[in-house]
């Protein structure tokens, strides 16, 4: 297995070792697990994907989430991102579908505001738009490390909410169902993820977040979007190209991402599988010392 870095100090391609085999065998698994807890982002092109093959790897990792109410494949192990409707057309620009991938275009990280927050995502690409559809992602590891002493101890005493409701209301205010309302309460959560298998931290943000425990609103708001200007500085990010065979992973704990635009007449059909953060990966480290918090 070789590993090809790309991005500025975060993500690598794994080249001469393929989903399967990582799904199959022990030492090529132990091996993309090392490269996943130092690059935070690993590629494999070139890869036969099936709806089968993708659980199988991502189960590596550890427990599947079940993808939650109101998403396309509701129920399933399965995320489906499309903007292809029931007829087998595009959806319009305003349509239901288009504004959950325009709310996904928002730096963030899966699972923020779920009750057991995600350790991976994988995500393959099945129908690509010509131009345009590229998925952004920044370290937050690094950006963690960019930030002077001071404000990275304070940082590892702070605790921020996080709201499926929050995110998706800066798209249209009822893009958010009340059934996710009523399934998706707040979570609150440490805003540095230490990752157990290196030590290092990384700030844990995403646009899900609206609030910082203990601080008034605006000061809060105003924390969050420094350290999310922060993180996402000019020449911080791996824009990554999709190609016909590309699969991709990323560990929720160290980065953000966006999706980016495409031509609103292009199809594009994306699939993702997502996988729960357990005690190993630090998950009980992230909770608040009281489940008393207060909202």
């Amino acid at each position: 297995m070789d590993v090809v870095p790309l991005g500025p100090g975060f993500a690598a391609e794994l080249r001469g070792v393929t989903l399967a085999d990582i799904a199959s065998d022990d030492a090529a698994y132990a091996a993309a697990r090392v490269a996943f807890e130092e690059h935070s982002v690993l590629v494999f092109r070139d890869q036969e994907v099936t709806d089968e093959l993708q659980f199988a790897f991502s189960c590596r990792f550890g427990p599947p989430e079940v993808t939650k109410v109101g998403s396309q494949g509701a129920g399933s192990h399965f995320v489906i991102l499309s903007t292809i409707g029931p007829d087998g057309k595009v959806v319009p620009p305003d349509h239901r579908l288009s504004l959950r991938n325009k709310a996904n275009q928002l730096w963030h990280t899966d699972a923020s505001f779920k009750r057991v927050p995600a350790l991976t995502s994988v995500l393959s690409g099945r129908i690509i738009p010509e131009r345009g559809g590229e998925t952004e992602y920044v370290s937050t590891r690094l950006a963690f490390e960019r930030l002077d002493a001071a404000l990275r101890d304070k940082l590892e005493n702070c605790f921020a909410w996080h709201d499926y409701a929050h995110s998706r209301g800066q798209i249209a205010p009822d893009l958010a169902s009340p059934e996710e309302r009523a399934a998706l309460p707040p979570q609150c959560w440490r805003m540095v993820w230490k990752n157990p298998a290196n030590g290092r931290g990384a700030i844990y943000l995403a646009s899900h977040a609206y609030a910082v425990e203990g601080m008034e609103v605006l000061e809060g708001k105003k924390l969050l979007d420094e350290l999310t200007a922060a993180a996402t500085a000019p020449g911080t990010s791996y824009l990554h190209r999709w190609r016909k065979g590309d699969a991709v992973m990323w560990d929720n704990r160290a980065t953000m991402h966006r999706g980016r635009p495409w031509p609103a007449h292009e199809a594009r059909l994306m699939i993702r599988t997502t996988i729960s953060a357990t005690e190993a990966d630090g998950v009980e480290t992230m909770r608040p010392p009281s489940s008393q918090a207060a909202e």
